[in-house]
């Protein structure tokens, strides 16, 4: 019986990834907000109340390709992260950045699904929540990494209220309340955070096209300047990232 059910359930597995992969074909060819499912199950040659059983409605099929995204994105920063290591905290922030980068180019449609403009009449559930913070977490493991070993450069001025408040709100939303990251450093993080998916979407989405040609320098340079501006300092060659 055994045997037998986990036969069905990969049979279930390589199903769904099938109208995964040509839905993902129709965010190329015709967008986001076009993603039919009847058109999914004629190209694979299925009647759709077939396909409804595994994805009951465009919807669940959308939000099913945007965790996906998000885990593919978020798992290319994992891997960076775990790669760079922890004792270069300013390297393992610029090898994530690019790492994000690079899933954004290859995969730009996917990229827009997650972080272009919203599908018309689509909400996303709770479901995509932990895997939109991925990066995130990343991002705030180093800056941590960083607090822990002593080596990140807090602001001079006193903590203002409001960064206690963004502070708590970032672990709220993180679902990390343990975490340690200093409150003052906490806005300056969700600003970084935004403000490298600012720079990838700019090259994505084509604007800067005609206007900024060696773009690889300019992304070096940029989220260097993230790092700084969280607080992270070079540490050996990493001063030359």
């Amino acid at each position: 019986m055994d045997v037998i059910q986990g036969a069905k359930e990969r049979v279930r597995a390589e199903v769904a990834a099938a109208i995964k992969g040509e839905a993902r074909k129709q965010l190329a060819a015709e967008g986001a907000a076009r993603l039919s499912l009847r058109a999914v199950a004629r190209e694979l040659g299925m009647v759709s109340s077939a396909l409804y059983r595994y994805f009951p409605s465009r919807d669940d099929l959308l939000t099913a390709l945007i965790v996906d995204a998000y885990d593919a994105i978020g798992q290319a920063a994992e891997r960076a992260c775990a790669a760079a290591g922890v004792t270069d905290p300013l390297r393992a922030w610029v090898d994530v950045c690019r790492s994000v980068r690079a899933w954004a180019l290859e995969h730009p449609h996917e990229y827009a699904l997650i972080y272009g403009s919203p599908v018309p009449g689509y909400a996303a559930p709770q479901d995509t929540v932990a895997p939109a913070s991925r990066v995130a977490l990343v991002l705030l493991g180093v800056a941590e990494a960083a607090h822990d070993a002593g080596v990140l450069t807090e602001p001079d001025l006193p903590a203002a209220d409001c960064d206690s408040v963004v502070a708590d709100e970032i672990r709220e939303l993180l679902d990390q309340p343990d975490r340690t990251l200093p409150g003052p450093v906490a806005p300056r993080l969700a600003a970084a955070w935004a403000q490298l998916f600012g720079l990838i979407s700019f090259e994505v989405f084509g604007q800067f096209n005609r206007v900024i040609d060696d773009r690889d320098t300019l992304f070096g340079k940029a989220v260097v300047a993230l790092a700084h501006q969280v607080g992270l300092r070079p540490m050996g060659d990493s001063a030359q990232a």
